[in-house]
């Protein structure tokens, strides 16, 4: 009997072409969203760049050749973060019928970018933490805090239009309310940090919302 015919070899594959390499600028922009996905699952402090160049397939070494070192990555996270956030908060507020409920959009604005970028929040109470203990006051985080609170579309100058188009109540303590206003953003992203847990954040926010809305709409 004859022996089978042997199959016929596989086809060859063509060579695989090297990836043509990152511009600059999103080669800083891939580094970036890397620190910010890392911040996600451990603390901000202990991120490495050998981390980050392992989370991106690099060596450390091609990091350095788009910033001079690990404090300019932080800084170009801060204003990823603050970019994107203040990008969502404006679209957010842009579309509102009045501030009351503008005030509503960029509070579910905010609490949606933190469920999207849980990394997020945890960089800038880490940074605020590490300029504390540095004794640089504040820091670059907590100045950006400062500017979203006062800007053309922050909480408490958004209350203040409020009070003025007479949506919300006139005897109202705005410095109170802002200091509650801020603890809905920042309180559920704190314990989403604790829990992991960030998919019940978007729908808690109108739940979490309706009750402050009672609280400073002006009654009939």
């Amino acid at each position: 009997m004859a022996p089978p015919p042997e199959p016929p070899p596989p086809p060859r594959r063509p060579a695989a072409t090297p990836s043509k390499p990152l511009p600059a600028s999103e080669r800083r922009a891939v580094t970036v969203e890397a620190v910010v996905s890392l911040a996600a699952e451990q603390n901000p402090g202990d991120i490495t760049t050998a981390a980050i160049a392992q989370r991106m397939g690099l060596t450390q070494g091609a990091i350095f050749r788009h910033f001079p070192d690990k404090a300019s990555i932080v800084q170009a996270v801060l204003d990823w973060v603050a970019e994107r956030l203040m990008s969502r908060v404006d679209r957010a507020a842009r579309g509102a019928a009045d501030p009351l409920e503008a005030l509503e959009a960029v509070f579910t604005a905010h609490i949606a970018f933190v469920a999207d970028h849980p990394g997020a929040p945890r960089l800038l109470l880490s940074e605020l933490q590490r300029a504390r203990r540095a004794g640089g006051g504040r820091g670059p985080a907590g100045r950006r805090h400062d500017r979203e609170a006062h800007g053309p579309h922050g909480g408490r100058r958004l209350r203040r239009q409020g009070q003025d188009a007479g949506r919300i109540d006139p005897a109202l303590d705005v410095d109170a309310a802002s200091t509650l206003y801020a603890g809905m953003v920042h309180g559920p992203a704190i314990r989403s940090l604790a829990s992991g847990e960030t998919a019940s954040l978007t729908l808690e926010a109108p739940k979490v919302f309706a009750l402050f809305r009672r609280g400073v709409e002006r009654r009939p």
